[in-house]
């Protein structure tokens, strides 16, 4: 009986206790302010802040010996909002709200960059879009050709998803490292082709005679196209988040073609073969051979067959820009995919020993602070081009080196790394010419490329004062860097050497400095000279890596519209690209600034959720495209290395305006400057909801003049086709290079279907 009151008083001292601990836990607080109620004997809002967390420690603390639980001001904001972020009690929470000037406040909560964060990038959400229109892309298989997939990593989980769907007929073929059992629901295929590389060395041991990636391309790209959900990865801290594929439920299936020991162009044709064969829906490749004519380009003709048999190929640009005409796969029946960047940015910040702070571009893999090393200017040694020099630096490995603005064609960045390396120095400072410099994720040593002219500032610093000194903060994430995005330095430009006669690249989707999966046993980073770092997400930059953005969403467009054909998924994402950046300025090219032309960026950047209800599509179908090759002057040999053959194919109507939703016309102006003339006709197929008016608005290129006729098209129902012709008029000079215009056609209050 006695043991009952006992018990009571128990649990009444218990939550006495509990009780105690609620109201003094603490918790950060975002505290909204109105900046007016500031009193005007501080100098600042910091100074005003501060005020304010003392005296709630004044007022509401009630014990010396709780001073390490004091409040806590942790941020003082004065531009994006007037506060300040503290950690704070309720009690001291109650206080501050009788403050003057109080707004709110609220629990401070995690902010998630979403990697690869070019879903948040391309406004991908799950509430509406193309996300939901497409249940995410479940049940389409996206044909991965590449070097192979890491099946470990957890963008491959197959958590939630049902089973494989039946129309799969692929394999997971087992080899070196690769159990069949590594297959899922997520990567329900992965198989291998090497005979050709065999064959070119009998002798030849492949390493990893599997699907297993020991180079990290194809799994990076692949986890880019479809990865699952994998939360809390980050690339030694940049760009921390969950990761997500752009198609986050569709399936993958692998092939691999691309060896450690080589690369082989029979193997790539029995990869795509196969993939066709084994029912995959959407191809992505990013490989291609430069200056090969169409009818001996592998890829090309692959894509060809795959596009007879319905199945969409998104191919690579190359990284060969920015020089014009340098694009690969530009055939008309692959989708051409060039690079932009995002919004996003990685940096490191400088801090001279003035005060002055310089943020910079920096990807240093390790979590480290330089503070106050001594700076280095000497002129003789700045072109940073002599480790055995640099080493000759008393106390080297303390001081910071300032290295001389430089270019690709000199001296790259990356040779000023290694000799900084080399020499043990303390690190370095970068100033850069070239852009492609911003999306390397090379980084052997603590430093910041910053631009020439923050270059200037720290020259100027290290030669005025006495004992210049430097601190370097790393692992910094930006969000809503502008402009953005902007089109990739070494992204390969048009016209295509290919086929002259469509305009290459077709659409920009993001490719600089994309987090995504990693093979645990290819190296991720180097710090340095010969110390090599591991981690599961890497950023990397290139065309290869927008190619599958292209892809997945391909994917989902096709799992939201099934009937759709090839050349109908690409219009719709063509004809909904933005061609304006986040300033709602025209996209700039990132040498030069200049605005980009269509032969930099295509139609522009991918605008998933509007691609998903286009208004008009520009459908070609498998004759159009056999019509085209019976206008191109080949042989009967060469014709059939493409179309496979003849017998079955009527060249009755050859013709070189294919149905395509760009336009491209090529003058040589004459010596007398008189106009010249191209004509174009198109097909348009209304896909909206029902009845239809569309209007044309032009925007004609300099030294042109458009002309269409209808200017108006009405659609009386769904799938209704119209036709219209479109007339370009030049009169321009020998120095014109690109010139971009577009037509636009608009649907009042509603869709607009643009083409550059």
């Amino acid at each position: 009986m006695k043991a009952v009151p006992l018990l009571v008083f128990s649990w009444f001292l218990f939550f006495l206790f509990l009780s105690l601990g609620i109201s003094a836990q603490r918790c950060t607080y975002i505290v909204h302010l109105d900046k007016s109620f500031m009193p005007k004997i501080f100098a600042s809002t910091h100074n005003w802040h501060f005020s304010i967390i003392e005296t709630i420690k004044i007022e509401v603390s009630t014990s010396e010996n709780d001073q390490h639980t004091t409040p806590k001001l942790l941020y003082s904001y004065d531009n994006v909002i007037h506060g300040f972020s503290a950690v704070l009690s309720k009690d001291e929470l109650e206080y501050l709200k009788k403050s003057a000037g109080f707004l709110s406040a609220y629990k401070d909560r995690t902010v998630e960059a979403h990697t690869t964060y070019t879903s948040e990038f391309l406004k991908l959400n799950p509430a509406s879009g193309l996300w939901p229109a497409s249940d995410f892309g479940q049940d389409v298989i996206i044909g991965v050709l590449d070097s192979g997939v890491w099946p470990e990593s957890a963008s491959f989980r197959d958590d939630g998803l049902p089973e494989i769907p039946k129309k799969w007929k692929g394999i997971c073929k087992p080899g070196t490292e690769f159990n069949s059992s590594l297959c899922n629901r997520k990567l329900i295929g992965a198989n291998y082709f090497n005979k050709g590389l065999l064959s070119s060395d009998p002798t030849m041991n492949i390493s990893m005679n599997s699907a297993r990636d020991t180079d990290g391309h194809g799994t990076h790209v692949a986890s880019i196209a479809a990865g699952s959900f994998a939360k809390e990865v980050s690339y030694f801290g940049y760009a921390p988040g969950t990761a997500r594929g752009i198609a986050p439920r569709a399936r993958i299936a692998v092939y691999k073609f691309s060896f450690e020991e080589g690369t082989f162009t029979s193997d790539l044709i029995a990869a795509m073969d196969q993939a066709v064969a084994d029912g995959v829906d959407i191809i992505t490749i990013s490989y291609g051979w430069d200056n090969i004519p169409l009818y001996q380009d592998s890829i090309a003709i692959a894509s060809f067959g795959a596009m007879m048999k319905g199945v969409l190929v998104s191919a690579s640009a190359g990284n060969y820009g920015p020089e014009m005409g340098t694009l690969t796969n530009g055939v008309p029946w692959i989708f051409t995919v060039a690079s932009g960047s995002t919004d996003r940015s990685f940096s490191g910040t400088v801090t001279l020993g003035n005060g002055l702070k310089i943020t910079g571009f920096s990807l240093f893999p390790v979590s480290t602070t330089i503070k106050d090393f001594a700076l280095v200017h000497n002129e003789s040694l700045s072109l940073c081009d002599s480790s055995d020099l640099l080493a000759q630096v008393p106390n080297a490995v303390h001081n910071i080196m300032i290295c001389s603005i430089t270019s690709q064609d000199i001296l790259p960045i990356s040779d000023q790394m290694a000799a900084i390396s080399e020499s043990k120095f303390g690190g370095a400072i970068y100033g850069y010419g070239d852009p492609v410099v911003l999306t390397s994720n090379s980084f052997p040593n603590p430093g910041v490329v910053i631009s020439e002219k923050e270059w200037e500032k720290v020259i100027d610093y290290a030669d005025i004062s006495v004992k210049p000194k430097v601190s370097i903060s790393f692992q910094e994430t930006h969000i809503d860097v502008k402009p953005a995005p902007v089109v990739s330095a070494f992204s390969s430009r048009g016209p295509s050497l290919s086929y002259l006669r469509v305009a290459k690249p077709d659409i920009m989707a993001p490719g600089e400095l994309i987090l995504a999966a990693w093979p645990s046993n290819v190296p991720a980073a180097s710090v340095g000279v010969n110390t090599d770092l591991d981690s599961d997400y890497r950023l990397v930059s290139g065309t290869s890596m927008a190619t599958p953005h292209i892809a997945g969403i391909a994917a989902m467009l096709k799992g939201a519209h099934p009937d759709w054909s090839p050349a109908a998924i690409r219009s719709s994402m063509m004809t909904t690209a933005n061609p304006l950046d986040n300033t709602k300025k025209p996209i700039k090219t990132a040498e030069g600034n200049r605005d980009a032309t269509s032969l930099a960026m295509g139609a522009g950047l991918i605008d998933p959720n509007r691609a998903v209800d286009p208004g008009l599509i520009y459908d070609v179908t498998p004759q159009d495209y056999v019509n085209l090759l019976c206008s191109m002057n080949l042989t009967e040999k060469q014709f059939k290395t493409i179309a496979r053959s003849s017998a079955n194919h009527n060249c009755s109507n050859p013709s070189d305006d294919i149905n395509y939703p760009s336009f491209i016309a090529l003058f040589s102006p004459s010596g007398n400057y008189t106009w010249l003339e191209q004509k174009f006709r198109r097909t348009v197929t209304n896909v909206g909801a029902g009845a239809a008016k569309y209007k044309a608005k032009v925007r004609a290129p300099e030294n042109s003049t458009i002309s269409i006729s209808p200017q108006t098209l009405v659609f009386e129902k769904k799938n209704q086709k119209q036709d219209y012709t479109l007339t370009i008029l030049y009169k321009g000079n020998a120095e014109d290079q690109a010139q971009s215009g577009s037509i636009t056609w608009v649907k009042r209050r509603s869709s607009t279907v643009r083409s550059p």
